[in-house]
């Protein structure tokens, strides 16, 4: 079923992605939401496809999507968390920067996921066991690695745990720039190029419990293999909170003593 499943979630995240690539470079609406954020006419309209794909081979499972929220009864303990475009403002000023996430938690655990890049089209997809790239047609295994030094650091808010964490201090400590050299993708893209070693590691903070903006991100670097853990180094779901998703043990061990340093500071 995990397999069929995949499928789905594939499909689903296609076609979301789909639609995202069609309003790239046009004027789309913006919808005000709360604390400043906003939603495009790409946002509204990739979920409606997501949606549709969904509902139309799973009519009894639930749905947590970031436009609409939850909807359906999810009796049977399924439940589809949906973010039809993480990265809205890159892609609302024409920055190809965006994901697509599409994910199933089944009771308590992700059991598949699927994130899209809509202008690449590489499709990272996990059915719990492996984790794979497709790119014209072709699978490949996702093969985290550190080699590249580089760590994407999530700046923007909420900041949960500021009095003891903020990756802008991160970025300005000493020994991070000795270690690592950061970007700021500013999208959960960032964490499927540290599943398919392309990033060292990938650090925010954040409540992430069904979060439908890392679902899939989560999902994938935990079947690729990833060290994957909350910033206290305890489960990414309990504790502090956060996460320090890093290719390896010694990479994720450097990110969590930096961090560990602010809370000592504070």
């Amino acid at each position: 079923m995990s397999l069929v499943d995949a499928d789905l979630a594939i499909r689903a995240a296609q076609a979301g992605a789909e639609v995202v690539r069609s309003h790239h470079g046009t004027a789309v609406a913006r919808f005000a939401k709360s604390g400043g954020d906003f939603a495009t006419t790409a946002d509204v309209e990739a979920e409606q496809a997501i949606l549709g794909v969904l509902r139309s081979a799973r009519p009894d499972d639930a749905v947590l999507a970031e436009e609409s929220g939850r909807s359906g009864s999810g009796g049977n303990g399924r439940v589809w968390l949906v973010d039809p475009l993480c990265g809205t403002l890159n892609f609302a000023v024409h920055t190809t920067l965006v994901s697509v996430n599409v994910a199933l938690r089944v009771g308590a655990q992700v059991v598949v996921a699927a994130a899209v890049d809509p202008f690449t089209q590489e499709v990272f997809w996990t059915d719990g066991t492996d984790a794979r790239v497709r790119h014209a047609g072709a699978d490949e295994q996702l093969t985290p690695s550190a080699a590249s030094g580089l760590v994407d650091v999530n700046l923007d808010p909420p900041y949960p745990n500021e009095r003891v964490f903020r990756a802008v201090r991160l970025l300005a400590h000493g020994r991070f720039v000795e270690r690592f050299r950061p970007r700021v993708v500013s999208t959960t893209l960032a964490l499927t190029w540290v599943a398919a070693g392309r990033r060292a590691a990938y650090v925010t903070d954040g409540r992430l419990r069904d979060n439908v903006h890392f679902a899939a991100g989560i999902a994938l670097c935990e079947a690729a293999g990833c060290v994957v853990t909350g910033l206290d180094g305890q489960p990414w779901a309990s504790g502090l909170g956060g996460l320090v998703a890093a290719a390896d043990a010694p990479t994720h061990a450097d990110l969590l003593t930096l961090i560990a340093e602010q809370g000592e500071s504070a």
